[in-house]
């Protein structure tokens, strides 16, 4: 069977259809999204519409969570699992004397397993419990500035297909791996306008890869398993799991114990940064840069990246009861609009690019849309109306939003935003 095949050239980033006889399809025409209807949002399983605050944070919001838990992301262990930490690096004189670098060791050992997670980060001096962005990286915590003194990861590292792995050996960082993630952490910005930042790399957490054989799942195993239930977490309730440990951290730290504390990720990490904020109710913000499906993305708009695709490439994210979504999207009783709602009613910010439409800019735009009467409910404020803003115009409400001009990636227009939506919401 012959299937219309639509693809983005990174030259043009245009769409270009030909007729193939592949198994994989997408779109990115606008004028060829089908109709659909979302679920309501403030309704309750047994018909009954939300009356109140009370209905939403009583029954709904835990109705919605639900799902999240058991047929998307997966359900955390309810063990605690306390690591032992200890301090491995704190310097006065980072960043030209602008900034305080600490590093720790988390080391989690249970059913003969053991996991060791590098947290890493640099505070502004001077500054009495800054806000502080947690932030996780791709590369390693050495990647995000080309400091010598950061610890190297010693964790399976992702390597792309067809673009450069500057620094990366085999899947092993090297020296060369210094400093090369800068760009999306501008830290003189960041020091200098008062915040602090804590980054922990994913891969430390849980490798990157279809394998539940590593990375922290197995300590969590009971006798027999090799692997979790059909409604456990994947890898992205994993790593916002881990984002919750840096949180500890922070929250045992003296120079940030009373520190407000913004989540960010980018990509499949802006994906874990919605959940992560979702699940744990001490992110005071969250933030998606360009999260796509199954992040900010409405999933039934089948723009771009779908759950089929998603979920062919990348099983190990989501708990295995979502595979059986693929291709059938409307059968889902969620979409992501609700998860942005179970952020309410702290402040969540979205932000998509103009080229970036395998992430669908517009649905990741309508998510918050459709969300703003869960905030309303709050006596918030959401995004006006359905009508994507003009590009590098950002609104900042309870939820905020940007499309900026560009592509796939965290740019300092970004940063300026984050930061001055954190300042708008927590100097309070």
């Amino acid at each position: 069977m012959y299937k219309l095949i639509c693809v983005v050239t990174l030259a043009t980033l245009a769409p270009i259809c030909s007729v193939l006889a592949q198994p994989e399809i997408f779109n990115v025409d606008e004028s060829l999204v089908e109709p659909y209807e979302l679920p309501e949002l403030l309704k309750l399983d047994n018909g009954q519409k939300v009356q109140s605050l009370a209905d939403w944070e009583n029954e709904r919001r835990n109705e919605i969570l639900d799902v999240f838990l058991e047929e998307v992301y997966g359900k955390l262990p309810d063990k605690a699992l306390k690591p032992t930490i200890e301090v491995v690096d704190h310097s006065e004189t980072a960043l030209n004397n602008t900034a305080i670098r600490q590093q720790w060791e988390l080391t989690f050992e249970n059913n003969g397993k053991k996991l060791v997670i590098e947290v890493l980060a640099y505070l502004p001096k001077g500054v009495i419990a800054p806000h502080v962005f947690v932030v996780p990286n791709f590369r390693g915590n050495q990647s995000v500035n080309n400091d010598p003194n950061i610890a190297i990861t010693n964790s399976w590292v992702r390597m792309k297909k067809n673009a450069p792995n500057v620094g990366v050996v085999d899947h092993r960082a090297t020296e060369a791996s210094r400093g090369t993630s800068s760009a999306m952490f501008p830290l003189d910005r960041i020091i200098g306008n008062g915040f602090g930042l804590y980054t922990v790399y994913y891969g430390d957490i849980d490798p990157d890869f279809n394998d539940f054989s590593n990375g922290i799942h197995p300590l969590f195993y009971e006798v027999g398993e090799d692997q979790p239930k059909s409604d456990a977490w994947g890898a992205i309730s994993a790593w916002a799991w881990g984002l919750t440990k840096v949180i500890d951290v922070i929250e045992d730290n003296p120079l940030t114990r009373d520190s407000r504390i913004i989540v960010m990720g980018h990509s499949r990490l802006g994906k874990t940064a919605l959940w992560s904020g979702v699940i744990d109710s001490r992110i005071d913000v969250a933030i998606s840069n360009n999260s796509g499906c199954m992040g900010a993305a409405l999933s039934r708009r089948r723009f771009g990246e779908t759950v089929k695709i998603i979920n062919t490439r990348f099983p190990h994210w989501f708990s295995d009861n979502f595979l059986k979504y693929s291709d059938h999207e409307d059968n889902l009783p969620v979409d992501q609009h609700m998860l942005i709602a179970l952020m309410a009613p702290r402040p969540v910010y979205i932000a998509s690019a103009q080229q970036d439409r395998w992430a669908d800019p517009k649905g990741e735009y309508l998510a918050g849309y459709y969300a703003t009467p869960v905030y309303e409910l709050y006596g918030k404020k959401g995004l006006p109306g359905p009508e994507l803003p003009e590009v590098n115009h950002p609104i900042h409400h309870t939820i905020g939003y940007h499309l900026r001009s560009g592509g796939h990636g965290v740019t300092d227009y970004d940063w300026e935003q984050y930061m001055a939506f954190a300042k708008m919401h927590l100097d309070k």
